[in-house]
């Protein structure tokens, strides 16, 4: 009985297995045959595709079965386009000064300035330490007025000898000795006047004054401390002109022959959403080893809005053209022979797509310059251009 029943599970195992492999062998079959005809179907539509596109080229009447496909149309207009190298840059001031000291750094008894002041150009702004130098001055003087007495004890002593000489009284070489010794004494008296000049230049060189107008944009100096016009952490007191702005960015150097002294520059503030145009001023003539770029300046017009060190957007023209054609550069495709655009035009009172192979020029943001196989006036497909061909019949969205 045992038997039976192992050689009756034997054989309900081996029909079940049979039927799932002649199941899965039906499943490959129609799998393998469905990919087939979709790669032959692919084949003809490929084939109907330029028989009617080689159809419609030789015989203007005729017209596709297809159904129409939807697009959108854009007429071809000419305007002047521009193309603009964009580039970052800073605002800056033409006109600014690091203040000093004249003679040398001293130390500060007192500051009369703070960061932000607006200052004139002569205004103290600091006072250092002349308390050596007033000793100097004091000295001199006495030694000045010395010389003053000696020598008009001198000139008493030449005068009397003098008489006596008129006289007959006395000797040449007492007269000679007394016009030497006046002279001598004349000699150190503009010696010393000079000498005292000198010290009191120096005691005027305590006093800091500033070199120009403009905005105290730092004031890095306390009392007591040496100023000498700079430290570790820069200048200590840097005077900026802001009447006089300009704007500053590194260029590329592969445009190094576009970018010239002239070249027209709009300059946008973004932070401010102002706008300026102007031209270089100034185009650097040797290039940065560290980024490969060359210095560009453009002047800007007073605005009492701008700051130094302002972030700018620059954008500066490099290339110009007068009644161009444009078009989005998204709708140019690109085949063996280049690059070409569908245009829409009318055929036996039907609208059918036409394929024109163009010549591009310059690029800015999404419009590329045509500079041949368009013309003005003929109907650009801008929408649903992807999957057309030429000939095949269209409609117009909207």
């Amino acid at each position: 009985m045992l038997q039976l029943f192992k050689y009756t599970v034997i054989g309900s195992l081996i029909i079940t297995l049979a039927a799932c492999g002649a199941k899965n062998d039906s499943l490959s079959s129609k799998k393998a045959s469905l990919d087939k005809l979709k790669k032959e179907q692919t084949a003809i539509n490929e084939k109907i595709k330029v028989l009617e596109s080689e159809i419609a080229k030789l015989d203007t009447a005729f017209v596709k079965n297809d159904i129409a496909k939807l697009v959108a149309i854009s007429s071809i207009t000419t305007q002047d386009f521009t193309h603009y190298i964009d580039l970052q840059g800073h605002i800056d001031a033409d006109n600014i000064s690091y203040i000093s000291p004249r003679l040398g750094p001293g130390q500060v008894k007192a500051i009369y300035v703070k960061k932000g002041d607006f200052v004139k150009k002569g205004q103290l702004l600091l006072k250092l330490d002349d308390a050596l130098i007033k000793q100097q001055i004091n000295a001199a003087k006495q030694s000045l007025e010395t010389i003053k007495t000696q020598l008009a004890f001198a000139k008493d002593i030449y005068n009397r000898q003098n008489n006596l000489w008129k006289q007959g009284i006395g000797t040449e070489v007492q007269l000679i000795s007394a016009r030497t010794n006046v002279e001598t004494l004349e000699k150190q008296l503009s010696a010393a006047q000079e000498n005292v000049k000198i010290i009191q230049e120096q005691a005027s060189a305590t006093n800091v004054y500033s070199d120009v107008d403009g905005i105290a944009d730092e004031v890095n100096i306390r009392v007591g401390e040496t100023f000498s016009g700079i430290s570790a952490t820069g200048a200590q007191i840097k005077i900026v002109n802001t009447s006089s702005l300009k704007v500053v960015t590194d260029v590329p150097e592969n445009y190094a022959a576009k970018v010239r002294v002239g070249s027209k520059v709009i300059v946008t503030l973004p932070d401010l959403n102002k706008v300026y145009n102007s031209s270089i001023s100034i185009s650097g003539k040797t290039i940065n080893p560290n980024n490969r770029s060359f210095i560009a300046e453009a002047k800007l017009p007073y605005d009492g809005v701008m700051r130094p060190n302002q972030n700018a957007q620059v954008r500066i023209e490099d290339y110009a053209a007068k009644n161009a054609i444009t078009v989005p550069v998204n709708t140019i495709q690109t085949d063996e022979k280049g690059k070409f655009v569908f245009i829409a035009v009318e055929q036996n009172g039907k609208l059918i797509a036409q394929k024109k192979q163009i010549v591009v020029g310059e690029l800015y943001n999404n419009l590329i310059e045509v500079k041949s196989g368009l013309q003005a006036n003929e109907k650009l497909i801008t929408e649903g251009f992807q999957n057309i061909y030429e000939g095949q019949l269209l409609k117009v969205n909207g």
